[in-house]
């Protein structure tokens, strides 16, 4: 009988620029547990397109590992050499979806935000637009301090000082730390 090999081998990641974005394409082995190999082209974050093989067939070759990571070398460069010669231009324009940070997948695309011109900023959200929290902090009768870096802050960066935790400690006891 063949030896085998346990444990997956190890698969190849590459970044590559095309046409001004940068894709990047992944390929990794399941195992003989789960004999397959798949490939992943990726841009922005979103799957473009994949690739899985099967290699079941050939479970019991000799040499199973190096069969695997030829089979694996071949169908990377085939998704590379697909990229360069733009077989994947056409499912970028709008096949892969992209959802803003707490926006559910729907039937519905998510909305296309257009940018105000440059020289005019966009208008500020209605209070009613606001989550809940922004528009709390917002109608606050103290309003939050500019820090020392020039970000708004409400942590309290005006309480710390430069006194020992030691003196402050006693000087809180003494009593010197109550505020009117």
């Amino acid at each position: 009988m063949a030896k085998t090999f346990e444990k997956a081998v190890t698969g190849f990641n590459h970044n590559i620029k095309h046409k001004g974005k940068v894709y990047h394409v992944q390929t990794e082995d399941s195992g003989v547990n789960n004999p397959h190999i798949i490939t992943h082209l990726f841009v922005g974050g979103n799957i473009l397109a994949s690739k899985k093989t099967s290699y079941a067939d050939i479970l019991n070759a000799e040499n199973l590992a190096e069969v695997v990571r030829e089979l694996m070398e071949e169908q990377h460069k085939e998704m590379l050499r697909n990229l360069i010669n733009g077989v994947y231009d056409s499912f970028e324009a709008g096949a892969s979806r992209h959802y803003q940070p707490g926006q559910l997948a729907t039937d519905e695309p998510a909305p296309v935000k257009q940018q105000a011109p440059a020289t005019k900023p966009p208008p500020p959200p209605a209070a009613s637009q606001l989550p809940p929290e922004v528009a709390a902090a917002r109608a606050m009768k103290v309003q939050p301090k500019i820090n020392e870096v020039g970000v708004e802050t409400l942590f309290g960066e005006d309480l710390i000082s430069e006194k020992s935790l030691d003196e402050v400690i006693l000087s809180y006891l003494a009593g010197e730390g109550e505020q009117s």
